[in-house]
C-alpha cells in the first residue's frame, strides 16, 4: 500500500496521535515503532515521507537511516527531544531533509509534513523508455535491454538528474548540488560516478551515446541509444 508518510516513533500515544491527526487533514499516514518494524514494512508497503525520531527502542535513527539510505532516497524529517548542534550536523549528512525539535505543534509538524511533500512530489517525467533504457522513477527502478541493473541510491540520483535535464548540459556544480547536496565534492567522484553509470547503461562505455561530456561545463543526457 502507498502512504504519503510514515512516522517512527517509539513514543506509541503520540505517534498514533500525530497520525491521526495528519489523516484527518488528508495526509495518507501509517506508523510503526522501531527501526526493525519500519525495514518490515516496506517489504510490503511505501511511502512519500519519513518522520523518523532520533531515539528508537532498538537502536537509533541515525542507523536505521544510514541503512535505508543504502536503498532509496525518501525524504526524512528527524525530530528529537535534543537540542545538540551535533545531532542537526549528522541528520543532514546523512541524509535528512530538516531536523525539528520537541515538542513542536502539531500544526507546525503538518505544515513541514506538507512542504516537504511537495518539493518531492511526483515528477513530470515518470517514466523513460527508448526500447534499450528504461527508468520508472517512481519505483527507482532502471532496465537495461530488458534487465533490472542495481543501482545505489546516489547513483539512481545522479542518471535521474541527468534524465530529468534530457537535453540540456548541467553543470558539475548543479549536480554537486543536486545529487550530493554539497558544493564542494571533487570533480574526481563525479567522474568516477559518471563512468560507472556508463558501463551499467551503454551499449559501449567507451563511446557513450546517453551521458556526453560537454568538456569544460558538465554533462548532458542525450536520450537513445544507437
Amino acid at each position: 500500500m502507498k502512504y504519503d508518510c510514515l512516522i517512527i516513533d517509539d513514543e506509541k500515544l503520540l505517534a498514533d496521535s500525530t497520525a491521526e491527526y495528519f489523516n484527518l487533514f488528508g495526509v495518507n499516514t501509517a506508523v510503526v515503532y522501531s527501526a526493525g518494524e519500519c525495514l518490515s514494512f516496506f517489504q510490503e508497503n511505501t511511502a512519500a515521507l519519513l518522520l523518523l525520531d532520533i531515539n528508537l527502542g532498538d537502536g537509533s535513527g541515525f542507523a536505521l537511516c544510514k541503512e535505508l539510505r543504502k536503498t532509496t532516497e525518501i525524504p526524512i524529517l528527524f525530530i528529537s527531544a535534543r537540542s545538540s548542534d551535533d545531532d542537526k550536523i549528522i541528520a543532514l549528512n546523512i541524509g535528512g531533509d530538516d531536523y525539528i525539535q520537541k515538542p513542536c505543534s502539531l500544526g507546525v509538524l503538518l505544515a513541514k509534513v506538507k512542504v516537504v511533500l511537495k518539493r518531492y512530489g511526483k515528477k513530470e517525467t515518470a517514466f523513460y523508455s527508448d526500447g534499450w533504457l528504461e527508468i520508472d522513477f517512481e519505483a527507482k527502478q532502471v532496465t537495461v535491454n530488458q534487465q533490472i541493473i542495481k543501482l545505489t541510491a546516489l547513483e539512481f540520483r545522479l542518471l535521474s538528474c541527468l534524465v530529468e535535464n534530457k537535453g540540456k548540459v548541467v553543470s558539475k556544480q548543479e549536480l554537486f548540488e543536486k545529487v550530493w547536496q554539497d558544493k564542494f565534492t571533487g570533480d574526481g567522484t563525479l567522474n568516477v560516478h559518471i563512468r560507472k553509470l556508463r558501463t551499467l547503461i551503454e551499449k559501449n562505455p567507451e563511446r557513450p551515446v546517453y551521458i556526453t561530456t560537454i568538456w569544460g561545463d558538465g554533462y548532458r543526457f542525450q536520450g537513445g541509444a544507437e
